[in-house]
């Protein structure tokens, strides 16, 4: 393959509900979608789910739009491309921008599987035929309002809820759903809120029969996850201090996790998903796969990767309507008493609604080789 034209369209959409965790409230999203042509006209998608402000990781969306531009794309422009991994030999001069670089290796994949005729799910080596979903709920001003969108979500069939927490919204919190639902499997997501100092309040949640609690120190930490590992019954999940492959090793030898939050923006790429499913799969670590708020394009992908034996916990991959008043893919993502289809169609298995993503775009940029 060579890539003869990438086209950068910068988009914003607005959420249907504000999505709120312990550091911002999220009402719209900026996006940059790749679209990336060969020279017999066939095109590949990838989405960059970077946010515009630094909250989550180092990365924003300006950030990346510079990597992309001056960076990434000439580095890809019109060379030989046998296979999605060639670009990690191409992007290896580049340090870190984890986001910046998924975002065009996965229309770099979308490409390998169009032009082979697979599925991107068949393309990766999975195998399931639909994946178990499951939905995140951010915090919220009221219990009236957080136990109407339990009831709603559980009324579509979501396998678990993961719930946002902090200090002073957890403890509380979580003790009120679980009275409320019994036996609904519920994890929190901390998104790095604690210390070690808190340990104590960490230790009351394990009461409360959790399926894990997510990222709960430092973005950055693997040493204090370990140590907090051994103090708690609860499983700990990993999110935002697995940024690659290595990491996830290191996690694994270290003790920091019984769990991985799977998030292709995050870690690099589709390419390095995979290494970090096999480190997985080998040390008997549970996988699930993490969602950012994205457009269909980035869901697509993350749903094919979900479909992977590997990945055997129900991730945060939920239906278009729960977050998009239009998405600019068609079909709109549907989850079906819990669970989603993993679509047969060669490459992602969904197409670009080019009204909506014109009608989103707030300003395009194309390169040619």
């Amino acid at each position: 393959m060579r890539i003869k034209e990438i086209n950068l369209h910068h988009i914003q959409m607005k959420l249907k509900n504000p999505f709120t965790n312990s550091f911002s409230t999220v009402k719209d999203r900026r996006f940059i979608i790749i679209e990336a042509v060969l020279e017999d006209g066939l095109t590949g998608w990838g989405e960059c789910v970077a946010f515009e402000h630094p909250w989550y990781t180092e990365e924003t969306i300006y950030t990346c739009a510079h990597l992309l531009k001056d960076v990434l794309i000439p580095s890809v422009m019109n060379k030989p491309i046998r296979h999605p991994n060639d670009l990690t030999a191409l992007f290896a001069p580049v340090r870190r921008n984890p986001m910046a670089k998924s975002a065009l290796e996965g229309a770099v994949w979308d490409l390998y599987a169009k032009k082979n005729g697979l599925s991107l799910a068949k393309a990766l080596g999975g195998e399931k035929k639909r994946i178990e979903a499951g939905i995140s709920i951010g915090l919220k001003e009221t219990d009236e309002e957080l136990f109407s969108t339990i009831d709603e979500a559980l009324k579509q069939g979501y396998k678990r809820i993961k719930l946002k927490i902090k200090p002073g919204q957890d403890i509380s919190l979580i003790s009120k759903v679980r009275t409320r639902y019994p036996s609904l499997p519920i994890m929190a997501d901390a998104n790095s809120a604690y210390t070690l100092a808190d340990l104590e309040r960490l230790h009351a949640l394990d009461q409360y029969d959790l399926m894990m609690i997510e990222q709960p120190l430092a973005y950055n930490d693997l040493y204090e996850h370990a140590l907090l590992q051994k103090e708690l019954h609860t499983k700990i999940c990993l999110d935002e201090s697995i940024q690659s492959a290595h990491d996830a090793l290191q996690a694994i030898q270290f003790g920091s996790c019984q769990v991985i939050n799977l998030k292709i923006g995050r870690v690099g790429g589709l390419s390095e998903s995979l290494k970090i499913l096999k480190l997985c799969e080998e040390a008997g670590i549970d996988v699930w796969c993490g969602g950012m708020l994205e457009t269909g394009i980035s869901r697509a992908h993350t749903i094919a990767l979900a479909s992977m034996n590997a990945v055997n916990l129900p991730g945060d991959i939920s239906s278009t309507q729960n977050y998009w008043h239009q998405d600019i893919t068609i079909p709109e993502v549907v989850v079906s008493n819990g669970y989603i289809e993993v679509p047969e169609n060669p490459g992602t298995g969904f197409d670009i609604d080019r009204k909506a993503l014109e009608a989103f775009t707030i300003h395009k940029e194309c390169f040619h080789a």
